[in-house]
């Protein structure tokens, strides 16, 4: 072909794609909750000496840790598809668990070991208290901040052309409304969680785990309105992950729930769904690149 003759097609004709700064936004979340997994999931009953603040009992730990390890692979496989529509419903996920994280951290300030009382703490657990400080206070604004200039990027999004089944919808909706309860109730009642959870949780805890429910509930209830399950895709597999770990932190952990409340039932019904249909979704939805009619 002529170079001469080569025509170039105009930005609103182009996919929209992640921005640099967005990527390399993603990459530095990338290695926080891989870190937060190492510290939470893998040795939950370390925390007093290799975490932010003191978190018993090791079952919230491992729970919060199953948040995280389903963010890494929520921020992992943003970074692998170039097409923001495609992580839109990550990044949004992402902004709304930090913004609640960042809210809980600046009401519970005298938990962490970053105050005099914890002088006595490791100097690990002491560096990693002033660390998520100061990760929680900058990540949400520059996400913030980068997610508008991503929407404002040149560009278009790809047309919707594989629809997610109505019986998924529905579901995804019903979790949606679930995890959005619990996870608000969470956060704002944080004293009193024994009808809603199956171990104890102090109020910072509670907090943290409410975060991480708000976060899912957000992102099941864009998948289900996005309708495309080309952009469910990367929501999908992390919340996948999220449900099965979830279960796995239960068996695990069973010593520390209350098997005689229905909150411990229930959650383990909540999860088995979780895993389920974020199944569903990663099976039905086409890989990136390919269309399935």
């Amino acid at each position: 072909m002529d170079p001469a003759t080569t025509t170039v097609r105009p930005a609103a004709d182009r996919r929209r794609e992640l921005l640099p700064a967005m990527r390399a936004l993603l990459r530095v979340f990338c290695v926080l909750t891989a870190l937060a997994v190492l510290a939470l999931l893998v040795q939950p009953g370390r925390t007093a000496d290799v975490f932010a603040w003191t978190i018993a009992p090791p079952a919230t730990a491992a729970f919060l840790g199953a948040g995280y390890a389903a963010g890494f692979t929520l921020v992992l496989l943003s970074l692998r598809d170039p097409v923001w529509a495609r992580s839109r419903v990550a990044v949004l996920t992402i902004l709304v668990f930090t913004l609640l994280t960042l809210v809980a951290t600046l009401v519970h300030l005298d938990r962490l070991h970053l105050q005099p009382e914890f002088a006595d703490a490791p100097l690990l657990a002491r560096g990693a208290a002033w660390f998520w400080t100061g990760v929680y206070v900058l990540i949400p604004v520059a996400m913030a901040v980068v997610l508008v200039l991503q929407e404002r990027a040149p560009g278009t999004d790809p047309p919707r052309r594989a629809p997610v089944p109505v019986p998924l919808r529905a579901a995804l909706g019903a979790e949606s409304v679930v995890l959005l309860a619990v996870g608000a109730l969470l956060s704002v009642a944080p004293a009193d969680t024994t009808a809603l959870w199956p171990w104890p949780l102090t109020p910072f805890t509670a907090r943290v785990v409410g975060a991480w429910l708000v976060a899912f509930g957000v992102a099941t209830a864009l998948a289900a309105l996005a309708g495309d399950l080309e952009r469910l895709r990367t929501a999908a597999v992390a919340y996948t992950v999220f449900g099965v770990l979830v279960l796995a932190v239960v068996a695990v952990h069973a010593g520390d729930v209350g098997w005689d409340r229905p909150s411990a039932w229930a959650l383990v019904a909540v999860a088995a769904a979780i895993a389920g249909t974020g199944a569903a979704g990663w099976r039905l939805a086409p890989a990136p690149g390919r269309h399935r009619p």
